[in-house]
């Protein structure tokens, strides 16, 4: 009930936040570290469908989140964790922002400027969760964190927070 009510109130926000879209900063990079010097692309879920379609050897470790989920943030360390165990291997990072996109200058980038995020950031402003939640995994509920990995045909998801970094490269290693 309480991931129902969070979902509600999110559609509620991000329906108030549609009229304008943020200006963006400058160019990404998607091997370094997130910084101010990156442009963080906004899309609706249509924008982000083609990161799900990729069919070729690299894993894909893709993570909802926002700076004001307490369990989003306190696992984002893992993550970075993550992305230097596999460094050397055919991996592809994006963290997909539910950040509201009229707060991405004054929350999103000052955030980002302090807690540098391996590849590709990316805001998802599409107030139409009830089509696009289910795209991304029948059992999602909508509440985040969440995580997606997957490779080819493989597909692993988490509608959780990771504890600990085993925890997280435990559960991405049960892809293989």
């Amino acid at each position: 009930m309480n991931q129902f009510i969070l979902l509600l109130s999110f559609l509620s926000l991000l329906a108030c936040n549609t009229a304008t879209q943020p200006e963006v900063v400058t160019e990404k990079k998607e091997t370094t570290p997130t910084s101010t010097a990156t442009k963080i692309p906004v899309v609706d879920y249509n924008g982000l469908a083609p990161i799900f379609a990729q069919k070729s050897d690299t894993t894909y470790v893709i993570n909802f989140w926002a700076t004001w989920c307490k369990p989003c943030v306190a696992e984002l360390p893992y993550f970075l964790e993550l992305h230097e165990k596999y460094k050397d291997q055919k991996y592809k990072f994006i963290f997909v922002s539910l950040d509201f996109p009229k707060q991405i200058q004054k929350k999103l980038v000052p955030f980002l400027e302090k807690n540098p995020l391996p590849g590709e950031v990316i805001v998802l402003d599409d107030a139409d969760a009830n089509s696009w939640i289910p795209k991304v995994d029948p059992k999602w509920s909508g509440a985040i964190p969440a995580t997606v990995v997957y490779n080819g045909d493989r597909k692993i998801f988490a509608e959780k927070s990771f504890h600990d970094f085993p925890e997280l490269a435990d559960w991405v290693e049960t892809l293989k």
